[in-house]
């Protein structure tokens, strides 16, 4: 076991103590500099933590109001519950990057798991999360705003431990993140997510005004779909059509189309 995790980490391990900046393969060549890992940021995220000198507020996680809510779906023995809780405030809007958004849709009355989401259609999750299968509880976790946050367990149904999994703001604990300041941490320049070993989710860089540079999907360590780049300004700049599925033979990347910084067409394939 302990051979099969090094095999695991060796990989990430090599890859944070190096001392050359990386550079974005492919078509960009943005520099990094001094990757976090996310499992290395000093937040504590395991759980929603209360003082020991001071009583905790009921239904106040990370310092955010909440409402407590349920979701019901089948019946008898087959019956699944979930048991959570919502942002007070129904009008937040989600501001992460996490490739998941989990949020309460009023319509269909479940918890949906999106790309995106509107306060118009619903609610996003903060707070404690229970699923139970009967009376056995198969998932636990909290939310951060709209995000897996902390500690996360899956359970069958004699009780043992599926998997087991940590996250930070929706991203998996395994990811890296570069700062422009890197003393602060305050201002993120580059986000690329990292689960079992290998690359898979929402890849982000970021301008230093905030405004989204570089943003693409990795599955498998593979690079897929539509990778969208822009400008400082917010305007789209180009966007390169990958495969859309991984491991595709014979697919070379190409541009599908350009812009100028006024938002003027200047390639299109």
């Amino acid at each position: 076991m302990k051979n099969a995790l090094f095999i695991v980490l060796f990989p990430l391990i090599t890859w944070a103590q190096g001392s050359q900046p990386r550079t974005q393969e492919g078509l960009f060549t943005f520099d990094t500099d001094k990757p976090f890992k996310l499992l290395t940021l000093d937040e504590k995220i395991d759980e929603p933590v209360a003082t020991k000198k001071k009583k905790p507020k009921p239904r106040v996680f990370y310092g955010v109001k909440t409402k407590k809510a349920f979701a019901r779906k089948g019946y008898g023995d087959k019956m699944t519950i979930e048991l959570f809780y919502v942002l007070k405030n129904k009008k937040e809007k989600f501001t992460g990057f996490a490739r998941d958004i989990y949020w309460y849709d009023y319509t269909r009355r479940e918890i949906r798991k999106t790309s995106t989401f509107d306060p118009k259609r619903g609610v996003l999750l903060h707070g404690p999360y229970r699923k139970l299968t009967g009376l056995t509880l198969v998932e636990e976790g909290i939310f951060y705003k709209g995000a897996k946050h902390g500690r996360w367990m899956r359970y069958n149904l004699q009780d043992l431990v599926e998997d087991k999994s940590k996250y930070y703001k929706g991203w998996p604990k395994d990811s890296y993140v570069t700062y422009y300041d890197p003393l602060e941490r305050k201002h993120l320049k580059e986000v690329v997510p990292v689960e079992y070993g290998e690359k898979d989710g929402y890849y982000y860089m970021l301008h230093e005004n905030g405004a989204v540079a570089v943003l693409g999907e990795y599955q498998w360590n593979e690079k897929v779909g539509d990778w969208i780049e822009n400008y400082p300004n917010g305007k789209r700049k180009r966007i390169i059509a990958y495969q859309k599925e991984p491991f595709t033979k014979d697919f070379k990347p190409y541009i599908r189309k350009e812009w100028d910084e006024k938002g003027k067409e200047i390639y299109s394939k």
